[in-house]
């Protein structure tokens, strides 16, 4: 029996990335990610897999963001006895994030009940933080370059891909055939991350393509916030910044380090990071030193650039401060989480900045404010925008189209099939042309729940 490959998730869209291998009777899952962004993909969170979690035998995950990793303690509630496999760095990583998920998604429920503007009575969390931390007692941390076995007789290896602490690319070797997942790939000249490396020979390539239809722009991080800041500054505003508590939160902690190093911004300028995830993460950059670019003072300088606020008090009191300042917190896209409240207090002064600093999923409040939207919908209000929203290009840490290329240049010689994923339709449908047509190689968009052979 040839072995299969069910598109769960990334398929279609960006988000919710769920890869399931089969082979005689076996099962794996790689990735193991939440739908994020428009509701109705969010629903998808709410529906049964198609497959039953308890004939599962192992859980593969390329890198610990929540649209890869975010839906394994419903995974492991639902059933889900096995291993998950990952790097160490990935580990570490998902034993901050996963139980935060819980929280918030406790926190968002315990909100929505409070005020009653759920259509659920009650409104209940997907999973729990105590469910999130059972779940990370099947985490199984793999070195990088070395050959495991996930399942017996499957060899599976992992590669730095790059993009976040702990990110890979993953090959498969099952029923003598050669899988090779990228992951999300970083950038060739992050910031804060080394650079992925190049792919191994293998029959069967799936390829992310968050950024399949875009160039990065040649400006750096550093040019485009310095200015902004620098403007904020001058004019006495409040920025709010939503952030990725992984890798988007460190890369902006950076940059500010190295303008007020650079007298770009004023040293006195007050720096707020407010997220515990974010927080706990950048601490796992001193314990991570052969993963990222940057040297042990210049970790220092990022932990010490702001202030780190903790508890729920500690960011009720941001309140009573007047601007000038400067605030990063959770989400990113402003799905959730404390920025939504920061963005109720100071979107509607027009002082104020809103800096998103990258990628916003269709659907999310992130994606309205990028797109010029006058009003907000946050916790059942809505809140005018008046402060000044600005997107910021060179955050970025996924790969841009050219640099997608250019990775599967670098593979020895042609596969049998690409699929491309982790993408919206249309970029991916980009960078599936370009494969086809610049290197001349056969390539897909899989549909959302299709049965491949591999």
């Amino acid at each position: 029996m040839s072995a299969t490959i069910t598109f769960l998730g990334g398929a279609d869209t960006v988000t919710g990335s769920k890869y399931l291998i089969e082979h005689n009777h076996q099962r794996l899952l790689v990735d193991c990610g939440l739908f994020q962004g428009y509701k109705q993909l969010r629903l998808r969170n709410w529906n049964p897999l198609p497959v039953v979690p308890g004939d599962i035998q192992a859980v593969v995950l390329t890198h610990a963001h929540l649209d890869h990793s975010g839906y394994l303690p419903l995974l492991v509630k639902n059933g889900f006895r096995g291993r998950v496999h990952a790097t160490t760095g990935t580990c570490d990583l998902a034993s901050i994030l996963l139980p935060d998920s819980g929280h918030i998604q406790e926190e968002d429920a315990f909100f929505a009940n409070r005020h009653g503007f759920s259509k659920h009575a009650p409104a209940l969390p997907l999973y729990t933080k105590q469910e999130a931390i059972h779940s990370l007692k099947q985490l199984h941390a793999e070195k990088q370059g070395q050959w495991f076995e996930p399942i017996r007789g499957w060899k599976a290896r992992f590669q730095p891909a790059g993009h976040i602490l702990g990110a890979a690319s993953l090959l498969l070797d099952v029923g003598g055939r050669r899988i090779l997942f990228s992951g999300d790939l970083g950038r060739p000249d992050d910031p804060l991350m080394n650079p992925p490396e190049p792919p191994p020979q293998a029959d069967t390539v799936l390829i992310e393509s968050t950024y399949g239809d875009r160039q990065h722009p040649k400006e750096k991080l550093f040019e485009e916030l310095g200015p902004l800041l620098h403007k904020l500054a001058a004019r006495g505003g409040v920025a709010v910044v939503p952030v990725f508590a992984v890798g988007r939160a460190q890369a902006v902690l950076h940059t500010i380090a190295q303008l007020k190093a650079a007298g770009q911004i004023a040293k006195g300028l007050p720096i707020f990071l407010d997220s515990p995830m974010a927080i706990h993460t950048t601490a796992l950059f001193e314990r991570h030193p052969g993963e990222h670019r940057l040297s042990a003072q210049e970790v220092r300088n990022m932990d010490h650039v702001a202030t780190m606020l903790e508890t729920p008090e500690q960011s009720k009191s941001l309140l009573h401060r007047h601007g000038p300042m400067v605030i990063l917190a959770a989400s990113g896209m402003a799905t959730g989480g404390r920025v939504l409240h920061h963005l109720m207090q100071y979107a509607g002064d027009h002082r104020n900045m809103v800096i998103l600093t990258g990628y916003q999923a269709p659907g999310t409040r992130g994606a309205a404010l990028a797109s010029g939207h006058s009003t907000l919908r946050i916790h059942a209000q809505d809140v005018t925008v008046r402060a000044e929203v600005v997107q910021i290009e060179s955050a970025s840490a996924h790969a841009d189209a050219n640099q997608l290329m250019s990775w599967l240049h670098k593979m020895p010689s042609a596969p049998d099939q690409v699929y491309v994923v982790h993408g919206e339709r249309e970029g991916s449908d980009m960078l599936r042309q370009r494969i086809e047509h610049e290197i001349k190689w056969r390539a897909l968009v899989p549909e959302h729940g299709s049965v491949w052979p591999l």
